[in-house]
């Protein structure tokens, strides 16, 4: 399947205009997420196990949350939902501009994504923007 030669110069403007391996450096920044992400999961865990020797022990919820035993199970739950959406966001905007730039459509982009296509053209308006 080859590229029409009037698309030519509009594909050749759209990977210029993208940064090299922006995608990459979303999928790293990713990883290091979910390493902090794993690194929480187990201090959840941890923290739930002392939760339940406590319960059997009788100590009541009062007891167990005001024991300076931080951080709380909500906080690492919330460090890590906006973590991993931040994270998540930066890889759709990265990935959505870097198809766009080999010359995906924003209606193609949306079915892979799973989304609408004006969705698809805030993330690359967003992309666009400094951060």
């Amino acid at each position: 399947m080859g590229v029409a030669r009037d698309t030519l110069p509009r594909l050749t403007s759209r990977i210029e205009s993208i940064p090299e391996d922006e995608f990459l450096e979303a999928l790293t920044a990713l990883e290091d997420i979910l390493d902090d992400h794993g690194k929480r999961s187990r201090l959840i865990k941890k923290r739930i196990a002392q939760i339940r020797r406590g319960r059997a022990n009788g100590d009541s919820y009062t007891e167990l949350v005001s024991n300076n035993d931080t951080p709380l199970i909500v906080q690492l739950l919330t460090e890590s939902s906006i973590a991993l959406g931040r994270g998540g966001a930066d890889v759709r905007r990265a990935e959505a501009r870097a198809l766009y730039a080999e010359g995906l459509t924003m209606e193609q982009i949306a079915e892979r994504f799973g989304v609408t296509r004006q969705r698809v053209s805030t993330l690359l308006r967003r992309a666009q923007e400094p951060k």
